[in-house]
């Protein structure tokens, strides 16, 4: 059984940085493309970064710069490195995974078959 288990979230002021954790287990991780995504209230879910199978990643245009993605085959554990955080990345932070070998639609939620419970990020102005 595949499971998704994030932490890191917090409360930060502006500028400040979080580096959220999301530990997957149940399957072969380097088969896995995984991906952030986040969600405030009363909004979609919106993509934020994606890891594929190779370490090719992408990033959001809305968080390129500031954030990074990353994953550690040897702790099973996808990475977002979050800086320069502002009031506007406020949100639930959901890591996603999915083993569909393609690299379309990375930042899709629709691709992913398996979430995590999120966890939460607040930035105060």
């Amino acid at each position: 059984q595949v499971q998704l288990v994030e932490s890191g979230g917090g409360s930060v002021e502006a500028g400040g940085s979080l580096t959220l954790s999301c530990r997957v287990s149940g399957y072969t991780f380097r088969s896995f493309y995984l991906a952030w995504f986040r969600q405030a209230p009363g909004q979609g879910r919106e993509g934020v970064a994606a890891s594929a199978r190779y370490d090719d990643t992408i990033l959001a245009d809305s968080v390129k710069g500031r954030f990074t993605v990353s994953r550690d085959t040897a702790k099973n554990t996808l990475y977002l490195q979050m800086n320069s955080l502002r009031p506007e990345d406020t949100a639930m932070y959901y890591c996603a995974a999915d083993l569909t070998s393609t690299d379309d639609y990375l930042l899709d939620a629709a691709r992913y078959t398996y979430w995590g419970q999120g966890t939460h990020v607040t930035v105060s102005s």
